[in-house]
Parts: C-alpha cells; structure tokens; sequence
C-alpha cells in the first residue's frame, strides 16, 4: 500500500524549497523502497533547484544517502528488507556495449525506477516528481531501482556512509579509478570543496608521495591538510602553475585534477602537468563553457586528458571496499560532515555551501 511520508520539493526555478507530503508508492518489478536515515545536501541539489539541470519540476531533492531497505518488488536479489545501504544514481543494466565488454562502470544504460513518487496534499496533489538524480532522499521514505542500493557494514555511520553516493565518491574516484594515482606520485588537486577534498583523501589512500591542494580559501587549504594534502597554494596570493612546477622539482605533478571545471582552472590543470603527465577533469563545467588550448601543446605533452563521471565508480565494487577501508580508520568520512541538520534547513544549507562554511550538511532523519 502507498504511503505517505515528508519530503523536500523544489516548486519552480529559483523558488525555496519547502517541505511536503510525498506519496511512495510500494515498490514494482525491481524495485525497492528504502527508509532514508541520512542525506548529505549536495551542489547538484542546489542547481535542480536553480533549473540548471533540467526544467521538469517539481523536483524531489537529495541523492547523497544512506539508509534500510523497507520493502522490494518481484526479481529483486541483490538486496532484501532490513539491509543497509548506499543509494547510488547510477544502476547499471548489465547488457548494453560497455556492461558487456567487462566495463560496467561505463553503463551506457543504467536506470531508475519506473514508478513515479507525487505530492500528497494541497492544491498539487497528485502532480508527478522528478526525483534528483533517480533518487529523491530528502525524504523520510523514497523509491529507487534496486539495483541503485548498495548492502554495506550496518555498523558504518549513516551520516558518513551516505556521502559516497555521489560527491565524495566522485573526488576518490578521479583520483584513484580515473587518475590511476599510485605510490610516489606527485598529485594537485584544483578546488577544495567536497569533491576536491575527496580527490585530496583517495590521492593519500593510493599513497602519492606529494600531494598538492590549490583553492583561493585559506580555511579550504588548512582542512585539505588535515585529510592529506602535504602543500597548499593559495591561487589568489601565487601563480598556480609555476608553483606546482616549484614544488616537483619544475616538472609539474604526475597527477592534477580539476575539481573546479572552469576554463580557466582546466588550462591550470594542463599546463601544471608533468609531460605524458594525466589531468583529470570531475568539476562539473556550465553549456556555455568553451575551452581553447594549442593543440601543438596537446599533442606535445603527451600523456592522458581524462574525465571522470562520478569517479568512474562501480558501487557494488567500490562502495563496500571503502566502506571497510572507513571502518578500519584509513578512510576518515566523518571529516566529511561539517554539520548535521533536519529536513527543514536545507535552505539554510545551501547558503552555508554557497559561503563555504561547509563541506557537507548532513540532514539526518
């Protein structure tokens, strides 16, 4: 039977979010419902809301999540009631070109559920949501495909845990699935929000030797130390590219990563590179963006041009390992969640993440 349940809606472009009455309907053919406990509050979460994603409001926000499946729909194996999980926003089909080649963290398929969850009261009762990222978890209940839950250690922190769901698990996974950071790198990682912090701490788990951390926010740097960084540029105050050459003997690091995604930063990232070095793109640029390099110099250099979606992670692989790499205190996620807050302070979140007082809010429920 559907239920209802309190969610967080975006009503139209630019409009503040407000709490609402959603209906979960019980889940379908491979899908499942999932008792949201925790849902970090993400700056994709702030661009659906601004209509920067798309336009098909009403938008029920959150996808950072962590909580236990209530309930699953027919052929549903991977999972069952009573698990706990990541949410991810990327269920892959395993029969499309790149799931077939052995590549599934490629899916040119994945999915979400079929169902569609709607406003329970008021005037726009009925009206169809469009879940953020297929996931929709500020909410006390949500519906998802199943196979975007992923069964980890119940002992982790759902606070913590949830947070690999999408922008931590991207940062990690540009430095360590995309960027192939390996023992004795040198590596720079260009903008230190939540994304760039995370490329920060995978680039300390694959043991880089020197690892760089750039932003124009002293607070921001003094943090990146804290989760590995072993040098800090301030690009307001020093020439971003002479001082990471400065700082690797005047070749530039094996690994920079553009946790930015601005023309400007990306142009940092190429040229502060050592030859056949890799950059990595994972900050997310805007359609206007356009980028203009020589192309003698692209050709050159040499070395790799890569960008990384959602840290080229397979959540059934990838969440579980660093879920145990966190559980024996080598991955330290709770550094990750700067506060936590309840289902009505997401607005205030945003303008905090706008600020940069946080890493990430946490609403817990």
């Amino acid at each position: 039977m559907a239920q209802q349940v309190r969610g967080v809606v975006a009503p139209g472009k630019g409009q503040p979010v407000r709490v609402e009455t959603i209906v979960v309907p019980d889940p379908g053919p491979g899908e499942a419902v999932v008792q949201v406990q925790a849902c970090g509050v993400c700056h994709t979460d702030l661009h659906y809301r601004e209509g920067g994603i798309n336009d098909d409001f009403p938008f029920l926000l959150g996808h950072e999540a962590a909580g236990v499946v209530e309930s699953v729909g027919d052929g549903v194996t991977d999972v069952a009631p009573g698990d706990f999980v990541i949410l991810n926003w990327r269920a892959v089909c395993g029969q499309c070109r790149a799931c077939k080649r052995g590549r599934p963290w490629y899916c040119f398929a994945t999915h979400n559920a079929t169902q569609k969850m709607t406003i329970g009261e008021g005037p726009a009762a009925g009206v169809e949501l469009t879940p953020a990222l297929g996931i929709g978890a500020f909410a006390e209940k949500t519906l998802v495909a199943a196979g975007q839950c992923t069964k980890v250690d119940p002992t982790a922190s759902p606070a913590a845990a949830g947070l690999l769901g999408c922008g931590v698990m991207a940062g990690l996974g540009a430095a360590i699935n995309t960027g192939n950071v390996g023992r004795g790198d040198s590596v720079a990682v260009i903008g230190c929000g939540g994304v760039g912090m995370a490329a920060v701490a995978g680039a300390q788990l694959a043991g880089a030797a020197k690892i760089i951390a750039v932003d124009l926010d002293d607070r921001k740097l003094k943090q990146a130390r804290t989760l590995g960084a072993t040098h800090t540029i301030n690009g307001r105050t020093a020439d971003v590219v002479e001082s990471v050459r400065g700082l690797t003997d005047g070749n530039g690091a094996d690994v920079v990563i553009d946790a930015v995604g601005r023309p400007e930063t990306y142009q940092q990232a190429f040229y502060a590179r050592d030859l056949a070095g890799t950059v990595v793109l994972v900050g997310v640029p805007t359609p206007e963006m356009k980028l203009e390099l020589p192309l003698l110099d692209v050709f050159g250099r040499g070395g790799a041009l890569k960008s990384s979606w959602y840290g080229d992670c397979l959540p059934s692989r990838d969440f579980p390992m660093l879920i145990d790499l966190y559980r024996q205190g080598r991955l330290d996620l709770d550094a990750f969640v700067s506060e936590t807050i309840e289902l009505d302070g997401i607005e205030e979140a945003f303008a905090k993440m706008h600020r940069g007082e946080v890493l990430r809010s946490v609403v817990i429920l």
